[in-house]
């Protein structure tokens, strides 16, 4: 299977789903909606020919002053067919939230709490969200565009 199988088995599955597909330097990249997000990961994860085992990382984005103002990125890659997918969410300037993957794969564990940390993104459903650079009693996201420079 090839990512262009994917992406059109996604579109089948998931037609209301997907905002946007780009391809650069042959890395294919879905944008999706927030609210689909984890039932997406599912079905990349648990179908046995999308195979999507691996969460490489997951990161945040502030683009101030559009809006959306966040986004968060997931790179996925299926140890199996060694295919790597981009996913993209966009997230508004208030109360950004997204459904966490945890449940899908363990290692964004870790990785949300570094997004929530650092942007202030929430990750509904994450069983422990948490700084986990900063000290709990810090004030602000420090990887934000309108964090002061001097701290």
């Amino acid at each position: 299977m090839d990512l262009a199988t994917v992406v059109d088995r996604i579109k089948q599955k998931f037609p209301e789903s997907v905002l946007g597909v780009s391809t650069f330097r042959e890395e294919t990249t879905l944008e999706v909606r927030s609210e689909d997000l984890l039932p997406l990961c599912r079905f990349l994860h648990d179908d046995p020919e999308m195979a999507f085992d691996f969460l490489i990382d997951l990161c945040g984005v502030d683009h101030l002053p559009r809006e959306p103002r966040f986004q968060v990125v997931y790179h996925l890659c299926s140890t199996q067919t060694r295919l790597r997918l981009r996913l993209k969410v966009s997230l508004p300037g208030k109360n950004p939230k997204v459904p966490s993957v945890f449940p899908v794969w363990k290692a964004a564990d870790w990785l949300e709490r570094e997004a929530f940390d650092m942007f202030g993104i929430h990750f509904p459903g994450h069983p422990d969200l948490r700084r986990i650079l900063l000290t709990p009693d810090w004030q602000g996201h420090p990887l934000r565009k309108d964090y002061p420079l001097r701290g």
